[in-house]
């Protein structure tokens, strides 16, 4: 068989269809060699001997004659193993079998197994790796070793022999787990000789999308929400992926596209991408989630540039709770007292000194807090 051009999808796709239809020729060929063998033994204790092998060949490449497409023909002919195919149809033929009756369907049979395979390689090249990267969201811890993967411009030939060591029955995630710790320890070795063997310090990405936008979530220290592409890698969510669930987002609000698109090209919004391929990965009605942002449309409200910010934590927020029940989202209130304050047009309301304090120290947060307050005036 001719070996397909290397790097060609396409032609290595059909050449991978038409060896998977000549081995199940090859298959029933020895089930059938085998069940012959068998029976002449019972019978007369010996099996009969295969006939010469030149004969054999040309005899059965005329009892062949256009039962098989030209590609599955080819292929037959010109492999390793067709001399001794050869031998064992003209055995089973001097041993009683009607070659007309039974390799007509032995060529459905193989014509069958060819289209299938056909299939399901257009099929793959049509998902791409989304089912791979899925898999390593839900295999491997989020860092370096899970974004070296998907950054690498080997991905899809890593994809691909997960793909065939899967329909080989091996356990993929397995295997991955076990590279992951030995990609960890390489990880570490060359940070060593690169003198960058320091934990990574947290990003402020990260520190700012703690809470509920990342509750629940794998996200990686070093998140990157600047770098759109990256920050997908880091989350394992392809572009194929984010694209549906820009999709998804925008059929929950058929009425509001220009508010999606917004939500969409919002910073954080890799982060809501995560939480519905996650919610996917444990079979969760993401479609039936994102219906709430419809009927809670309390996200429309407020400044126009923050509106695509306000949909992506109403769409989290319908996300994290059950279809149909989550509670109206707690939107901050503007404090008139405080606006007043720090007007410039408007001159501060006299406030009893008791009252005055309270605000002040309650609205900042603890760990900003790193001193007593200089005094008032001037001490003697």
């Amino acid at each position: 068989m001719a070996t397909p051009a290397q790097g060609d999808p396409f032609v290595e796709a059909a050449a991978e269809a038409v060896e998977s239809a000549v081995m199940a020729k090859r298959l029933i060929l020895a089930i059938a060699d085998a069940v012959r063998r068998r029976l002449q033994r019972e019978k007369d204790g010996q099996e009969q001997e295969l006939p010469p092998v030149e004969e054999a060949k040309a005899d059965a490449k005329a009892e062949l004659k256009d039962l098989f497409p030209a590609d599955i023909s080819a292929a037959l002919l010109s492999g390793a193993d067709w001399p001794q195919m050869a031998q064992q149809m003209m055995a089973l033929k001097s041993a009683g079998v009607d070659l007309e009756q039974f390799l007509p369907r032995v060529a459905e049979i193989v014509v069958t197994v060819r289209d299938q395979v056909a299939a399901n390689v257009a099929q793959v090249a049509k998902e791409g790796t989304g089912q791979w990267e899925r898999m390593l969201r839900e295999s491997l811890p989020a860092g370096p070793v899970r974004e070296a993967i998907l950054s690498s411009p080997t991905w899809p030939d890593i994809a691909a022999t997960m793909a065939r060591l899967d329909e080989r029955g091996v356990d993929v995630r397995q295997i991955l787990a076990a590279a992951h710790d030995e990609g960890l320890g390489v990880d570490q070795a060359v940070s060593k000789v690169l003198a960058a063997g320091e934990a990574p310090v947290t990003s402020r990405d990260a520190l700012l999308s703690w809470g509920p936008l990342t509750d629940g979530l794998d996200i990686p220290k070093d998140l990157d929400l600047d770098d759109r592409a990256r920050a997908l890698r880091q989350l394992a969510i392809s572009p194929q992926e984010n694209a549906r669930y820009a999709r998804m987002l925008k059929d929950a609000l058929p009425d509001h596209g220009r508010e999606a698109d917004l939500a969409v090209t919002a910073k954080q919004w890799p982060l809501v991408a995560a939480r519905m391929a996650k919610m996917e990965s444990e079979k969760a009605p993401v479609a039936e989630h994102l219906a709430g942002l419809a009927k809670d449309l309390s996200w429309v409200q407020g400044p126009s540039p923050q509106l695509g910010s306000r949909l992506v934590q109403s769409a989290n927020h319908v996300l994290r709770h059950t279809p149909g029940e989550a509670p109206p989202v707690a939107r901050p209130r503007v404090s008139t007292a405080a606006a007043r304050a720090q007007s410039t047009t408007v001159g501060p309301t006299r406030v009893p000194a008791a009252k005055a304090a309270a605000p002040a120290s309650a609205g900042v947060a603890a760990h900003l807090q790193t001193g007593p307050v200089a005094g008032q005036g001037k001490t003697k």
